[in-house]
């Protein structure tokens, strides 16, 4: 953790700015949500964020937090899917999942959302989230839950 924790300290310090936390943490496997990252920082203003730094001593008992972090169930995405199942059949527009993630909440670069995506859209562009009558079954639904848990629900 130490060394990729040193591959953001921009200044030579052995630190990082807090505007860098959430960054080196997802970097180290975690997806912590902006506002999770920012409580347990304190609640630091804009003006600490930008000028503020920490160590790595400091950091990781902050790692230790998220990581303990209550990550929403396979139910609880699935429910946060079918909000985007307009015909009821447990299948969601890939194209409008893509202008979600890319436009809601902390936002998904077109690779960021790519990758989430491949290999889980059918012929007509859908998703089908719940495994009701395509490929792609409930079981395979983790590709979103790790990468985009914070984006969209």
């Amino acid at each position: 953790f130490k060394e990729a924790f040193g591959l953001f300290d921009r200044v030579g310090d052995s630190m990082i700015g807090y505007n860098q936390v959430a960054d080196v943490m997802r970097a180290l496997g975690q997806n912590p949500q902006n506002k999770e990252v920012a409580a347990i920082l304190g609640k630091p203003s804009p003006d600490d964020m930008a000028n503020k730094r920490l160590a790595f001593a400091d950091f990781m008992p902050m790692m230790e937090k998220v990581d303990k972090i209550v990550k929403g169930t396979l139910d609880d995405y699935v429910e946060g899917l079918r909000v985007f199942d307009k015909e009821g059949n447990g299948t969601v527009s890939g194209a409008e999942l893509r202008i979600v993630l890319g436009t809601l909440g902390e936002k998904m670069s077109e690779a960021e959302i790519d990758s989430l995506l491949i290999g889980q859209e059918d012929e007509n562009g859908s998703i089908n989230y719940e495994g009701k009558s395509c490929s792609t079954s409930k079981e395979q639904i983790p590709w979103i839950l790790h990468r985009s848990r914070h984006r969209l629900f």
